[in-house]
């Protein structure tokens, strides 16, 4: 993934991952899901991305949690560098929030130590 144009430098989205459903309940996470994310056939997951911790990006997480916990699936969260083709809210580096996603995109710091600025 490349960074959009109009996002900066480190700039992070959460990509949240969810596993399909199976048997009859696969219709009701469609009817769940649809709206707020994309299916993908080949991994049979879907994916939501969220840029703001805000009224909408908490709704969205709400919907995703409430939808795994349902249909007995789990909710991944990913920090991801922001893709071109995104025009929403990002996490940038200046916020906290940003500082934690980045340190968790990074395995190989040890736990606990933030970036230096």
């Amino acid at each position: 993934m490349t960074s959009s144009p109009n996002s900066p430098v480190g700039a992070r989205v959460l990509e949240a991952t969810i596993r399909t459903a199976s048997g009859p309940q696969w219709q009701e996470q469609l009817h769940r899901l649809r709206t707020i994310a994309s299916y993908d056939p080949e991994t049979r997951t879907w994916h939501a991305r969220l840029g703001a911790l805000d009224l909408a990006g908490l709704q969205l997480l709400q919907t995703l949690f409430d939808t795994a916990r349902v249909h007995g699936t789990e909710v991944f969260l990913t920090p991801v560098v922001v893709p071109a083709c995104w025009d929403g809210p990002v996490f940038t580096r200046e916020p906290t929030v940003a500082a934690l996603l980045e340190a968790q995109a990074d395995p190989g710091r040890p736990l606990g130590q933030l970036p230096v600025p």
